[in-house]
């Protein structure tokens, strides 16, 4: 399965804006308002969790410098990544698109498009506002 968002416009330098996304425990900003957790594990891991649904511990699996991190699901349970590629628009300003790509079962992935769609949708959102 795979989810990208729109471009998401952000008045930050590509680096400034690496930078932000690479110290995890800015994400708390970027999560939705119905987040019930959110625990920053160590410099590599985060956990959180939404009202009604299980925890989900996030790590960096790669990063290039002021283009792109690679963040994926800890547990083999569910095998997914979340990428934010990083574009320059200009020296202070840069454009992010988050893209989801798991591997579920067919009936796992109709039943979770939906709530992971809007998920990275209001990270990419919350993300222009910041």
């Amino acid at each position: 399965m795979f989810i990208e968002t729109p471009k998401s416009q952000v008045s930050k330098s590509t680096e400034d804006t690496f930078n932000f996304l690479n110290e995890l425990s800015n994400f708390r900003q970027l999560m939705p308002e119905n987040i019930d957790k959110f625990e920053v594990l160590n410099e590599n891991r985060f956990l959180f969790a939404l009202k009604g649904m299980p925890e989900i511990v996030l790590e960096k699996k790669e990063q290039t410098p002021h283009s792109q991190i690679i963040l994926g699901a800890a547990s083999e349970k569910l095998p997914f990544t979340l990428t934010a590629n990083i574009l320059e628009i200009d020296s202070d300003t840069s454009e992010v698109v988050l893209s989801f790509t798991g591997e579920f079962n067919a009936m796992m992935a109709m039943m979770i498009k939906k709530p992971i769609t809007n998920f990275i949708n209001t990270l990419s959102t919350n993300l222009g506002k910041v």
